[in-house]
């Protein structure tokens, strides 16, 4: 056996050599070794350097995974539930955290916004959510709900659970609309507003501003750092852009005593109407009917205008009333989010945003 395995070797060993001689033989023949030289090129630049490229080179079809800041100071925790006053059946729910925050998207925000946008809703409802925890859990519930930090309705947080939006918009949408939403709220699950180290406690948002947000101390008792008024340029395809709405003085006059009784205006006339001075998002402050002066806000909930965004023009008696956007004007724009996501920003960039200074952990 060990002698036929030697007689093997030198048998190969023979062919070896034999290959190799003539092998030698036709490189010098003038024109085999440019031929050879040009295949190995070829081969070279086909195979070995496409291969070397595969092993330093990133591999683009993976996403790109996002580097997640660490926090300097210790972040908050979201619960597994939370109770929520529904306003329809007078009681209290206990509802898993998460699956709240899905349905509060739902029935803030449309399904066919942008997803970036979704998730700056996610982030934002989460946060406001929390806050409202956190603060009855140091003091007490609202007067509005006393059992229940927050309520299913424009008071707080406009909520829909999974069978009321499948009842509301039917299994089409489940099976697309509401998909897409979870995947919002999943993908930014846990994640919330900060601002130097503390949870964000207002995290407000409306429609849309009219291409301007407002300062939080024009509009409700005071200032906040965080919501300042910012420009909101990408509004293009919001709803509520110079919309006209007409009242006689008769029907002003009813409509602003009833709903300020306190306040003398007196015999109002078309003279006694008019814009006293603006706001730094561009919605009135002030404004006088009659002898009585209210605030813009004040005047757009009497005649509930879409916005305190507007203009007037009198004619006779006829007061117009021309507004842009829609809701109080302060935080996040809906509108708004989903034109910068629409226009390439990410879900933090539209939260950094109109949130002024904050980040989100």
């Amino acid at each position: 056996m060990m002698k036929r395995r030697i007689r093997k070797k030198r048998k190969l060993k023979k062919h070896i050599n034999s290959f190799l001689d003539i092998w030698g033989s036709a490189m010098d023949i003038p024109f085999i070794k440019p031929i050879f030289i040009t295949i190995l090129t070829i081969c070279i630049l086909l195979i070995f350097i496409p291969y070397i490229l595969t092993k330093i080179s990133p591999n683009t079809d993976e996403p790109e995974k996002e580097l997640i800041p660490q926090a300097e100071f210790q972040l908050k925790e979201v619960p597994e539930t939370i109770n929520i006053y529904r306003t329809e059946s007078k009681k209290v729910e206990t509802v898993n955290f998460e699956n709240y925050v899905k349905g509060v998207i739902s029935g803030e925000m449309p399904s066919d916004f942008h997803i970036e946008a979704l998730k700056a809703q996610a982030v934002a409802a989460r946060t406001y959510s929390l806050a409202r925890v956190l603060k009855a859990q140091s003091g007490s519930n609202p007067e509005a709900h006393p059992d229940a930090p927050l309520c299913d309705s424009t008071h707080c947080q406009v909520y829909k659970n999974e069978s009321e939006l499948e009842a509301l918009k039917g299994k089409d949408w489940m099976n697309d609309g509401w998909k897409k939403i979870c995947r919002a709220a999943d993908e930014t699950k846990g994640q919330l507003l900060y601002y130097n180290g503390e949870l964000v406690e207002q995290a407000l948002f409306h429609s849309s501003s009219g291409g301007k947000t407002e300062n939080s101390e024009d509009v409700f008792a005071s200032a906040v750092p965080y919501l300042v008024s910012v420009d909101s340029p990408y509004e293009d395809e919001a709803t509520h852009q110079e919309e006209q709405h007409s009242f006689s003085i008769a029907e002003i006059s009813a409509a602003v005593k009833n709903k300020y009784p306190n306040i003398s205006f007196g015999t109002i006339t078309a003279d006694t109407i008019k814009i006293i001075n603006r706001s730094n998002g561009n919605r009135v402050e002030k404004m006088q009917i009659g002898n009585g002066i209210l605030k813009g806000r004040e005047v757009r909930e009497a005649l509930n205008l879409p916005s305190a965004n507007f203009t007037i023009n009198i004619s006779e008696d006829t007061v117009t009333f021309t507004s842009n956007g829609s809701g109080h004007g302060v935080g996040m724009s809906q509108y708004g989010a989903d034109g910068m996501a629409k226009n390439g920003y990410n879900y933090k960039d539209i939260l950094s945003h109109y949130y002024s200074g904050t980040q989100v952990y």
